[in-house]
């Protein structure tokens, strides 16, 4: 059932453009009322089963150092949070876990060109302390909002508390990884499909910017490894048993995930190489039919370049049938040669 706007714990005293939501949580139950920021503070409960979630989307250095000094976020976390652009990773600054994601967008298209943009990535950070979740996201990152109502609707999992929020987003990045994976599958098929086709050669620029745009997948993808093995080790002491159990799930979600990309970069490399070929292949035929036509043109061109001479002793010249006799020889010899290149698949 959905909440009332007057159910729901807010920040209203935080600058209200970063945040999108933010909620204090007690045994997997969100708590009813409005307040601000310095009330969450009062009453989360690091140590116990109260922990406040707060959702950012871009902010502002002022707006989040608001935020990192109430939690006391270490600053070369809270710089990475603001500024973006950080490779996915998982750092401990003191008690509190902070986890970079890069996010993945399927960008829809109909059809590949060498100016296409397939993917576009964004950023959420995780932060996971006692006591309260933070989570800032950039770019194309999507919301978090419907993370936010299924673990709502799984009292027992929140209850884990910050580190259950942490798995969630987690988990929903490496699904949408899945998904535009399944997208990808498309594209490779696509231009697969016509590589080998013989209606019209593939412009290989084409083939190219598919790989440019899956290897930025792959970049955003494979980093992400080690940081959910050792979420999922169990040796995180912030991490409980049963949440270490969902981990390890994302992680083995991750990895058929990256081995889907892995894939897709060798069957376009082979996609590519196999179009070169073509051109190659084309190339050289053009070349063989050129070298056929000069040679049915050589024939003519030299007998009648010999004719054009003007040499005074040339008896065939006043014979009555030299001049049908010249063109059935050049008719014959022609007729010989373009035989043998048929014959020869050369025309």
């Amino acid at each position: 059932m959905a909440e009332r706007d007057d159910d729901r714990v807010e920040c209203g005293d935080v600058l209200p453009p970063a945040v999108v939501d933010c909620a204090l949580y007690e045994h997997g139950r969100r708590l009813p009322g409005r307040t601000g920021l310095e009330k969450i503070l009062q009453r989360t409960d690091p140590g116990g089963s109260r922990f406040a979630w707060i959702g950012l989307y871009e902010p502002t250095t002022e707006q989040f150092q608001r935020v990192a000094d109430a939690f006391d976020l270490h600053p070369l976390a809270v710089e990475d949070a603001v500024h973006a652009h950080q490779r996915p990773k998982l750092e401990r600054y003191g008690d509190t876990l902070f986890l970079v994601l890069k996010t993945i967008v399927y960008c829809d298209h109909e059809e590949i060109t060498s100016t296409s943009e397939i993917v576009d990535t964004g950023e959420i950070m995780v932060f996971a302390g006692p006591g309260f979740a933070i989570t800032v996201r950039h770019g194309s990152a999507p919301p978090l909002d419907a993370v936010r109502r299924e673990l709502e609707a799984d009292r027992h999992h929140l209850g884990h508390g910050p580190a259950a929020v942490l798995h969630a987003v987690a988990d929903m990045v490496v699904d949408h990884y899945l998904e535009v994976a399944d997208a990808f599958q498309t594209d490779v098929d696509t231009l697969e499909s016509e590589v080998f086709s013989l209606d019209k050669p593939v412009d290989p620029a084409r083939i190219y910017q598919l790989k440019r745009e899956l290897m930025e997948f792959k970049r955003a993808v494979a980093t992400l490894a080690g940081p959910l093995q050792r979420l999922a080790s169990g040796t995180m002491p912030d991490i409980p048993a049963d949440v270490c159990a969902y981990l390890r799930d994302v992680a083995d979600h991750h990895q058929r995930a990256n081995e889907q990309i892995t894939g897709f970069g060798e069957l376009v490399t082979g996609i590519l190489n196999a179009s070169t070929a073509q051109l190659s292949v084309q190339q050289n035929a053009d070349m063989r039919r050129i070298s056929a036509m000069a040679a049915l043109i050589a024939v003519p061109t030299m007998v009648v370049g010999v004719y054009g001479m003007n040499f005074d002793h040339m008896p065939e010249l006043t014979w009555r049938y030299g001049y049908p006799a010249v063109l059935t020889v050049i008719g014959v010899v022609c007729t010989l040669i373009y035989r043998a290149l048929r014959r020869n698949k050369w025309l």
